[in-house]
This record gives structure tokens, C-alpha cells and sequence, in this order.
């Protein structure tokens, strides 16, 4: 309507609105707007405007507006703890905008000033830090936590050259579209691996090669792809190095520790681990329970506080695995050998001494600093097959005694049970792919698992009884947000979510008990997956909703997570486990530093950021090894699911393999194709046909990427039939978002022509846009 102002087109009734939608509303504002406003111009009543303050908490906690009720104000985006990169020193004074922005608009990103501190200082413009962020009257301030490397995302890829002569540089991040025209090539060859910077400021200009990795398809190079495009330092310094050598040299004597070693503990582990951080025992205590004793390597003993060794360990956060090969955390003379326990050998650990009652409760425990020599490192295969076989040894059946109590446990405390298969990729000694296979699941896991979950509970415990520091494993209750949209899904479904209740690991569990169809139940337990907050390190206590625990802290493996050492130092100081000075060349005291104690916030943010790091690495991998797996199969139909519906097409995984790729909407034939969101799924407008989320279907793979682990699929035919629809679908709400079938013609790139890598050929990578289920 002609003279309709911009506040105007908001007043009418539409729901609650998203995000985006307040964000849109703020920044168009004539006025200022507070909640009041917001849901006057969203025609927004009752159990709406309780919604609406919810979700503008949540936003103030985001950091996507101010929290001021009278009248907000957008933030840009910038998160509470974010990474950020300089870009300017004004005044002295470095100046730093979010690494990743992404405007809307024609908005610039915001702009924070960097507080330097002594061991923060001489920040120069390209650096990158990660930053708790706030506003002040000054305007937004960022204190550093720890500088970062230098990011090499997005330049990294493969040499191409096109007919023109012209080199241009292929990415291997799905996530970038185009490729970059290289300035200098310096001494690569076409077809090669390389990393690459800007050779100007522009986000368009040229680049040039600093680094030839080589030939991006050999064997165990998808591994240095994840390792070099997410900064992920895999090379010791020379004095960290130097200092493990060192700490070989720390006596173990049992005038100082408690001696174990004619206890039968062993430690059950993957065939091939090259770390074992911990071991178990247990045995009747003639009550109907168990004594039980869960050792741990004793890391602290030997990466003292200060040292060189914990300031790369504090660095990398945690250990990084591919299919290929370990990025430590520690240094492999203490990973793989002197911290590592292992059969017939003295080594060190921290005993958790624990007892169970005939209920499986936790009702005791104690900490000490032992020695310990393995009766067994044995397999998880081979434990369970001694247990099926009936002959397994009086220490096997004693673990599997007690851990029958402590599932009874967890039976009663009723945690989040989703069964979420991992995949696994087995290589042969070349590194050449022998088998991509979902893991089998075994009860010798759940043993392991249940005693480790015991021992987690028993040290946040026993330190929360000494009122020291604690570093808190921490999975928050799903947010309001979150469930409404989970709620809506399953409407969508014809299943009913009521938001009144108490959320509790348990009703999910009933709701999925509750459905026989396994292609459905697989279904419904994505979306709950999706409905869950991501895990985090912290400080301050609030629980473990997963778990279904009050608290919780990591514990048994402190040769590859940080966080695990922190709680072992954390231990020594608060029950006195200190070791004599041994003399030897290391910093004094393996207990909590003084600045352990006083940015303990700032490191949890910091491991938590490395912990996703790694995720998505580990991430990444798997996914160029599957693709490179399909590579031969292009061509084949293959039984799929749909597992996420977009305007633009939707995505689905192979079953019993996994490995997500895209049907473009484009592919599905002439028809008019309609997007409903809340439905997540498609629908043809003339035949009705719909590719809804948990469908089954045959598709014909069409690409398959190694480099970048992106597929692409076509459906063989456009009419839908062979589709196996799952759930009780609603009935079909008005839509939204028409998207149409085949363009007439081919999009028009930029640079060399695409060929796929995975076909042998040298060519740039198509550009697929690869949206995967999303994790915890």
C-alpha cells in the first residue's frame, strides 16, 4: 500500500517472530523499541509476549542486541566470548572486528577495542584472538584470552589452470563457493595441495601460494587438509619437547603414593588406541555392592603448571583424532608411553576409589595418587567375547557384576538415551580406505562408559565438599527456543509437544519409546538432538541435563583433554596429594597455579572453543573419506533418507553409511516446488509430490567430492514415486517460497571449469552447498 511506513508492514498478528524478524523491526525502528513496542508491531498477546521476553533474553545473552528492556538496540552479532581479528591500531590502541561477520544488508560489522594486557601486548593488525567481548559507555571493549594462528580457512585448496593460462586457486571447504585467482603461484604445480594468502585487502584479489602440501588425493592427506584449514597445532616446539624428556626422569616410589600394583585393574580400550588413560577394578564387598576402583593417568604429576608443557597442552585444549593419525596433546613420550597405562608396567595414576551399593548408587569415595601395574590392556571386542563365551576371567566378571548395578542406576535417573551411530573408517597400512562402517555398539563400551560417568560425578563431588575451584562438564536444559521449534516439528508430524511441562531427559526417552517404526524413531531422535544445547566447560555449575546429573565434571582422561588436568590439579591441592620436589628441572607443584585459579572462565571458554575445533575437524575428515569411498560409485542409486529440507532443495544421507549429500531443487523437474518450513518438507504444486524430512528414498549419486566431502544427488525419477513417507504427516499448511524446477540454462561461474576431482579429473570442484544433520 502506497505511504506505508516501514513500522506499519509489522502490525498484524503473525506469531511470534524470529530473530531476524525483531532484529529487522529494531534496526527500521523510528523510535525506540522495547518489548512493548515489539509485540505491539507484531500484534503479539497472552502466552506470545512471555515468549517474546524469553527470546529477547536470549538474544541480550547472544549479544545480538543490548539487554536494556526500555529500549534495545542491535549489536551486530558480536557474542559474548567470539573470535575476532584486528584490522587497525587507532591511537595505540588495537582495533578488532568478529572473524565471522556475516552482515545483512548493507550493514558494516561492529568495531571493538582491544584492552591489551603483559602477556597480550604488541597485537599487530591480521592477528586473530579469541575475546570475551562487552559494551561499555566507551562503546564495545574486547579482553583477549589466548591469540590464535593465523587462519589459513578458505586459502587452502588445489592449483587449477584454465585454458587461458591463468592459475586459479580450488577451495576444499565446501563452504567456499568460488575460486581465487593466484597471483603468484611461486614453485606449485598444477593438481597440488597448497595454502595461500591475500596478496590485498579485498576479499576478491589475488593470491599467492606459501606453501606446497602435495598431491591432495595420496593417502592420509584429507587429515592435513582438516589440520591446516582449522589452525590445529600439530608440531611440539623444541623446548616443549625438551621438558617431556625431562619429566620421563620423575621417580615413582611408594613411600609417596598408594601402591596398587597387585590389584587385577585393567584397562578396556579401542584394538588400536595408542593412549590408555584409564583402567578399572572391582570386586563384592560382601553387602550385595561392589568396591570399585577407577585409576587414571596422573598427567599433572608430570605437566607441571607453568611450564612449557602446559602452555602447549592449555594451546591445543585437547587431542585431535582421524582416521589416519593422532594430533596429541601432549608430546608421545608422555601420551603413548609414560603417561599411557599399560600391561605389566609401573606407572602413575590417581585412583578414584569408589563404592556401590546393591541399589548401583555412588555412596562413598576417596582420591589418592597411586602406582599401578595393569593385569591387562584388552580390547572391547575381546572383553566382550570372553563375557558371551562364559570364560571370562574372575576380574571381568566382577567389572561386569558392578556394572549391572550401576545401569540399574542410570536405569532410575533415566538419562537422555539416543542411539546415534558413529561411523568409522578403517585404512589399511597405506592409508588406502578398506571398509566405511557404522561402530558397533557393545556392552563392554557401556561398562567402561558407566564407570567412567561414576568416577566424573565422584571428583566434582568430592571437590565441591572441599568448596575448591571446579571445572564443570556442562549441558544445559534445552532453551524455550529451541523446544517450540522442536514442538512445531512435531506437529508437523502429528505428534503433540505440551511446552507446560517439566523438561526432563526422561520425556524425551517415553516420546521415542514410544515409536516401533525404526526409520521413524531414527526421525523423531534427530529432532531431539537438534532440540539440545552443545556442551560446554565452565566454572559455575548448571548440571548435566544429558546425564541427567547435578554435577559433573571430566576426570578420566587427562592425557588428551586439558580440562580433565585441571580437575586432577584441582584434586591435589584440595586433599593434600602433593609429591616431594623431585629435583629435577620442572616448575614446582603439580596442583592449581594461581592464575589457574583466577582465569579459570577465560580457559573453559578457551578448551571449549578447541573442543568444537576438533569436532568439526574429526568432522570434516570423515566426510572427505566417505566421499572419496563413493567416488568409484558415481552413477549408482543408493537407499537414502531425507535428514533436512531447504527452499533450495534437501539433503539426504545414505543409510547405514552416511555421507550427506544435496538434491538441488533444480533436479526435480519442471513442476513448481513449494517450502514449508514448519512442515520441513517440499511440495510440487501440480502433483502434490512431497521430499519431507525422515522420507526414504533411492537416489542416484551424482557427485562425489573427496576434497571438499561434498555429494551431490539426483532422484532417478521426478514423480515421486519409491518414496516412503514416515510419521503422521499434518495436513498440508499454507506455503511459502515457490521454487521453481530446471533453469533454463547453466549458472555462469567465474574462473576454471569444473570438473570433479573425485572423477580424476583436474578441475575446479563443483560448488555444492552442504548443510549436515546438525550435533550435539
Amino acid at each position: 500500500m502506497a505511504g506505508m511506513t516501514k513500522q506499519n508492514k509489522f502490525r498484524k498478528p503473525q506469531g511470534l517472530p524470529s530473530k531476524e524478524k525483531i532484529l529487522e523491526f529494531i534496526q527500521t525502528s523510528d523510535t525506540p523499541a522495547g518489548k512493548r513496542e515489539i509485540a505491539k508491531a507484531f500484534g503479539l498477546k497472552g502466552q506470545e509476549k512471555i515468549a517474546l521476553k524469553k527470546r529477547l533474553k536470549d538474544m541480550a545473552e547472544e549479544g545480538l542486541i543490548d539487554g536494556k528492556r526500555t529500549a534495545y538496540h542491535r549489536m551486530g552479532g558480536v557474542p559474548k566470548v567470539t573470535v575476532l581479528k584486528i584490522v587497525a591500531i587507532e591511537d595505540g590502541e588495537p582495533v578488532a572486528e568478529p572473524e565471522n561477520w556475516s552482515p545483512d544488508s548493507k550493514e558494516k560489522p561492529p568495531r571493538l577495542i582491544v584492552k591489551e594486557s603483559k602477556k597480550m601486548a604488541a597485537l599487530k593488525r591480521g592477528d586473530r584472538i579469541l575475546a570475551r567481548n562487552e559494551e561499555t559507555e566507551r562503546g564495545w571493549r574486547a579482553t583477549p584470552i589466548k591469540k590464535l594462528p593465523a587462519r589459513t580457512e578458505g586459502l587452502m585448496g588445489v592449483v587449477e589452470k584454465d585454458g587461458s593460462g591463468n592459475y586459479w586457486l580450488a577451495p576444499v571447504d565446501k563452504r567456499v563457493r568460488d575460486s581465487a585467482p593466484i597471483g603468484d603461484v611461486g614453485e606449485a604445480q598444477e593438481g597440488e595441495l597448497v595454502l595461500a594468502e591475500r596478496m590485498g585487502k579485498s576479499a576478491r584479489s589475488k593470491v599467492k601460494v606459501v606453501e606446497v602440501i602435495g598431491d591432495p588425493l595420496a593417502p592420509k592427506a584429507f587429515s592435513l587438509i582438516a589440520i591446516a584449514k582449522h589452525g590445529i597445532p600439530h608440531v611440539f616446539p623444541q623446548e616443549t619437547i625438551a621438558e617431556a624428556e625431562r619429566a620421563v626422569d620423575l621417580p615413582l616410589s611408594p613411600d609417596h603414593r598408594e601402591d596398587l600394583r597387585d590389584v587385577p585393574i585393567v584397562a578396556i580400550d579401542p584394538a588400536d588406541a595408542r593412549d590408555h588413560d584409564d583402567a578399572i577394578w572391582a570386586e563384592p564387598d560382601g553387602k550385595g555392592g561392589y568396591r570399585a576402583i577407577i585409576a587414571i593417568a596422573d598427567v599433572s604429576y608430570y605437566v607441571r603448571p607453568g611450564g612449557a608443557l602446559d602452555r602447549e597442552a592449555r594451546k591445543r585444549g585437547n587431542s585431535v583424532y582421524f582416521p589416519d593419525r593422532v594430533v596429541p596433546m601432549l608430546p608421545e613420550v608422555l601420551s603413548a608411553d609414560v603417561c599411557s597405562l599399560k600391561q605389566d608396567v609401573d606407572r602413575a595414576a590417581m585412583a578414584c576409589h569408589i563404592r556401590i551399593d546393591a541399589e548401583g548408587k555412588v555412596s562413598d569415595w576417596r582420591f589418592t595418587r597411586a602406582i599401578v601395574r595393569l593385569a591387562k590392556n584388552i580390547a572391547y571386542e575381546d572383553a566382550q567375547a570372553a563375557i558371551d563365551a562364559g570364560d571370562a576371567p574372575e576380574y571381568l566378571q566382577n567389572l561386569w557384576g558392578a556394572w549391572k548395578l550401576l545401569f540399574k542406576a542410570r536405569q532410575a535417573r533415566d538419562p537422555l538415551d539416543l542411539e546415534l551411530p558413529e561411523r568409522q573408517v578403517r585404512l589399511n597400512d597405506e592409508g588406502v580406505i578398506e571398509e566405511i562402517a557404522v561402530r558397533e555398539r557393545l556392552d563392554a563400551h557401556r561398562v567402561v562408559e558407566d564407570f567412567m560417568i561414576a568416577a566424573n560425578v565422584a571428583a566434582a563431588k568430592a571437590l565441591e565438599a572441599k568448596a575448591a575451584p571446579v571445572v564443570y562438564r556442562i549441558h544445559e536444559t534445552p532453551s524455550r527456543e529451541k523446544l517450540l521449534a522442536f514442538k512445531e516439528y512435531l506437529a508437523s508430524q502429528g505428534k503433540k509437544f505440551a511446552m507446560g511441562q517439566v523438561i526432563t531427559p526422561g520425556l524425551f526417552n517415553r516420546m521415542l519409546k514410544d515409536i516401533a517404526d525404526p526409520a521413524e524413531k531414527a526421525l523423531i531422535m534427530e529432532a531431539v538432538l537438534r532440540s539440545q544445547t552443545q556442551a560446554y566447560y565452565g566454572p559455575a555449575n548448571a548440571g548435566h541435563f544429558g546425564l541427567s546429573l547435578g554435577s559433573y565434571a571430566h576426570f578420566t582422561s587427562p592425557i588428551r583433554r586439558y580440562a580433565d588436568l585441571l580437575v586432577h590439579r584441582a584434586l591435589v591441592d584440595a586433599y593434600k596429594l602433593e609429591q616431594p620436589n623431585p629435583k629435577i628441572d620442572l616448575p614446582e607443584g603439580s596442583g592449581l597455579s594461581d592464575r589457574d585459579k583466577t582465569a579459570l572462565s577465560q580457559i573453559t571458554d578457551a578448551i571449549s572453543q578447541t573442543e568444537r575445533r576438533a569436532m568439526e575437524a574429526e568432522r570434516d575428515t570423515i566426510d572427505r573419506y566417505v566421499a572419496a569411498w563413493l567416488s568409484g560409485r558415481v552413477g549408482e542409486t543408493f537407499d537414502t533418507r531425507i535428514t533436512g529440507v531447504q527452499g533450495f532443495g534437501f539433503f539426504a544421507t545414505i543409510e547405514k553409511l552416511g555421507g550427506d549429500g544435496l538434491v538441488p531443487v533444480s533436479t526435480l523437474g519442471r513442476e513448481y516446488f513449494s517450502y514449508d518450513e514448519k512442515a520441513q518438507k517440499l511440495v510440487g504444486e501440480s502433483s502434490g509430490t512431497e521430499f519431507a524430512v525422515g522420507d526414504r528414498l533411492k537416489l542416484k549419486l551424482a557427485e562425489a567430492n573427496a576434497l571438499t566431502g561434498a555429494l551431490k544427488f539426483e532422484v532417478p525419477d521426478s514423480d515421486g514415486s519409491g518414496i516412503e513417507p514416515r510419521g503422521n504427516r499434518a495436513a498440508p499448511k499454507k506455503r511459502s517460497h515457490q521454487k521453481r524446477g530446471p533453469k533454463k540454462g547453466p549458472k555462469k561461474g567465474t574462473g576454471a571449469p569444473r570438473q570433479a576431482h573425485a572423477q580424476g579429473k583436474r578441475g575446479r570442484p563443483g560448488n555444492i552447498r552442504h548443510q549436515g544433520r546438525k550435533k550435539k
